[in-house]
């Protein structure tokens, strides 16, 4: 059976190639640019800066895009964090955890403005966080899942041992489809889109920003600090041509869908990359001046909601998270 992205995407091919390289057109006029992504295997979160290099919108600003898949979930921030890579995409709270350990790691730009993370059930079985005492609950063992979902339970006096969990290494979707657990944890355009694609049925979610959690974005682009400094010129073009590619992605989803095909032509479910990007783009709101820039309120409210749950010792303040130094003007 067919299901989501991390196992479509997956083959034994894609996981063990560690870099993909954009079009290398007047190659020997750009600026080699490393971006690492957050997950090990294609998925459609890249396709704008797919679709962006097959339009030439970075080699227009001087680079040359390389892009890297990290060999697990753990290595975006070590990569950027040691310099492998100049530039990531990642997640707000791997920046987090990444400076907690010191390293000189910064959110640049957010991609997308709410948190779609939550709790889903099979159609027709709603829930509400009491719902889940006693039943078993498919997980991921990453940091923003466990912090979230202790958000979420508090929100109705339980707390992580009134559920049973099941931890899933790269998916929680087939142990959903499969009757293993009564629900799982997941975002609207990975797990919400693989139970789309697989059953036609949209399943049921229980939104986390309704109990508890924070509405700040999940993912970002992030940069090396130590790189920022030495090149603020060429994080700007970065980012220039990075907004100009979610533009372009969000306007011509189908040619933008079709670029990220042809690049990963062995490695990806037609179906399933096609409704994640439809369900992706919804997320970024008006694609204007805003998209990119990074709010305060939201790194405030996030790293109050860490320090309330005590989710890590060494927080610092949030202006110290992000930056909008480098957007474009």
């Amino acid at each position: 059976m067919k299901l989501t992205r991390r196992i479509l995407l997956a083959s034994a091919a894609i996981a063990s190639a560690a870099t993909l390289m954009a079009p290398a057109a007047m190659a020997q006029d750009l600026t080699k640019l490393t971006f690492i992504q957050e997950w090990p295997t294609p998925d459609g979160f890249w396709i704008p800066w797919i679709v962006g290099s097959d339009k030439g919108f970075y080699a227009e600003e001087g680079i040359e895009l390389e892009i890297v898949t990290p060999p697990t979930v753990a290595d975006t921030m070590k990569f950027l964090g040691t310099a492998r890579a100049q530039v990531a995409f990642t997640t707000s709270m791997d920046i987090i955890f990444a400076k907690a350990e010191e390293a000189p790691v910064v959110a640049i730009g957010r991609y997308g403005r709410s948190n779609n993370w939550g709790i889903l059930s099979p159609t027709g079985t709603p829930m509400n966080v009491a719902d889940l005492k006693g039943k078993t609950v498919g997980i991921y063992n990453d940091a923003w899942t466990l912090a979230q979902l202790g958000m979420v339970l508090a929100d109705a006096g339980m707390t992580i041992n009134d559920i049973k969990t099941v931890a899933a290494s790269d998916d929680t979707v087939p142990l959903l489809l499969q009757e293993r657990v009564d629900a799982i944890t997941g975002i609207t355009n990975a797990e919400g889109t693989a139970i789309v694609t697989v059953t036609g049925e949209a399943g049921e979610f229980l939104p986390a920003i309704e109990h508890g959690a924070p509405n700040t974005p999940i993912f970002a682009l992030a940069a090396n600090t130590d790189w920022l400094a030495d090149n603020p010129d060429l994080a700007k073009a970065f980012l220039r041509a990075t907004s100009k590619s979610i533009t372009y992605a969000v306007e011509h989803p189908e040619e933008a869908v079709e670029a990220f095909g042809t690049r990963y032509a062995k490695a990806y479910d037609p179906a399933f990359i096609h409704q994640q990007w439809l369900d992706t783009i919804p997320l970024f709101g008006d694609v204007d001046g805003t998209m990119l820039v990074n709010q305060s309120e939201d790194w405030d409210t996030l790293v109050a909601a860490l320090d309330k749950f005590d989710v890590l010792d060494n927080l610092l303040p949030s202006s110290e998270y992000f930056t909008n130094a480098y957007l474009p003007e």
